[in-house]
């Protein structure tokens, strides 16, 4: 063990602080230890404000540290690009830092490299130090990097043996006050971020749903509501709307449905009133009607359990590219859960877990559509973060192995 891997470990406990208000930036912390100790911290409090590296110089100025005679210990490699602030590598070269410890390289083309500038102008840089941890901080930049897709979590809330509904589908509620509240409360910073919140048609005709933030976090941006559905809403008699999500607010909906579906009359109904209606490849009952390629996701729908298979590559590169998109939050059970990680699509896993047990084979399951005929066979995970929420536990998870590359 490194002697610097506890203030790596509360460099990223800083960096977190920033998730949400950073984006599209990553989340980076940093820390100057002086003899082993912690002297001055920062970190990268949001989009277009100084980076962690400067902010951290900032305390130590506060506190008339001299930061030529500490190491500086970075959960991100110091940027050497001139965007919204200075380079870092400047910075920490006017500093007179000689040691600097680095968790991640950067992986922006635009801003890598940094540890080679520092390098040539004769600082020590190691990096690697909690590295998992570190990537893991970044996974959401990472994939906003790498990919055209935005970053996925899946969030959902079950009993001990593993059932998020009763076999009737009663779900309400499942955990407690503590957990709906950090729900909420990751809504909203979903909604500051420019996200959305994703659900499938049977849940959004069950429980009629406004997919906003409530307990207490109505104040900001709310994020996007999508719904995966192949029977649109249509309006009441008198022309309201049963659906709270269309009441409140129906310019931020957006329905994924079939080609057919969005070229409906319920689909002009629901455009004339400010909703979006995307109409994507599908295979709907086994009859081909468009190309899904390998992200295709079968879906129930409503009371009626209509079938419809949507490509969810696609529904989510359009997401990002034409909404803005760059979190998807999906809250829409085991089924859609199990094929994002089943196709890489999965960036990490909110378990909040209730002290219930069901007890019936019949109760809806945390995930579901896989037949493990072993142990091998089975779908890993690690556990990234597990905290208690007052009588609940709430564990995060993301995919191992391949399955995370």
């Amino acid at each position: 063990m490194s002697e610097f891997d506890v203030a790596m470990r509360e460099a990223v406990r800083l960096a977190d602080r920033g998730r949400w208000k950073t984006a599209p930036n990553p989340c980076v912390g940093a820390v100057l230890v002086r003899n082993g100790e912690i002297v001055a911290s920062g970190w990268h409090e949001a989009y277009g404000g100084p980076h962690a590296e400067q902010a951290c110089l900032a305390d130590a100025a506060r506190k008339g540290i001299d930061p030529a005679f500490c190491t500086l210990v970075v959960t991100l490699e110091p940027c050497r690009h001139e965007g919204k602030t200075p380079p870092c590598v400047e910075a920490v070269l006017a500093a007179g830092i000689r040691h600097v410890v680095v968790g991640v390289a950067d992986p922006n083309p635009a801003a890598g490299g940094g540890a080679e500038v520092l390098r040539g102008r004769g600082v020590t840089v190691e990096i690697g130090i909690e590295e998992e941890r570190c990537r893991d901080l970044i996974a959401d930049f990472i994939a906003w990097q790498q990919t055209d897709m935005p970053y996925v979590i899946v969030k959902l809330a079950g009993t001990l043996d593993g059932r998020i509904a009763t076999r009737t589908g009663h779900s309400r509620w499942v955990t407690g006050t503590e957990s709906r509240r950090r729900v909420h409360e990751m809504r909203a910073g979903i909604g500051l971020a420019g996200g959305a919140v994703l659900v499938g048609g049977r849940t959004y005709a069950l429980d009629n749903p406004g997919l906003g933030a409530r307990e207490g976090f109505e104040g900001g941006p709310q994020p996007a509501a999508v719904i995966i559905t192949s029977r649109l809403p249509a309006p009441e008699e008198d022309g309201s709307w049963r659906s709270i999500l269309l009441r409140q607010r129906p310019e931020q909906a957006i329905f994924l449905t079939s080609m057919a579906a969005s070229r409906s009359s319920a689909a002009d109904r629901l455009r004339s009133c400010g909703v979006r209606v995307w109409g994507l490849t599908t295979r709907e009952n086994g009859n081909r009607t468009g190309d899904t390629g390998s992200g295709a996701i079968r879906s129930r729908s409503g009371a009626s359990g209509s079938r419809l298979r949507l490509d969810m590559t696609r529904a989510f590169a359009r997401l990002r590219s034409e909404a803005g998109c760059l979190y998807v939050l999906c809250e829409g059970g085991g089924t859609l859960g199990l094929h994002l990680l089943r196709h890489g699509l999965l960036g990490e896993f909110h378990l909040h877990l209730a002290p219930r047990i069901l007890a019936d084979r019949r109760a809806e399951p945390l995930f579901s559509g896989h037949a493990a005929m072993s142990m091998d066979d089975a779908f890993e995970m690690r556990i990234t973060g597990i905290e208690q929420a007052d009588e609940d536990a709430h564990l995060i998870l993301r995919p191992k192995g391949e399955l995370g590359r």
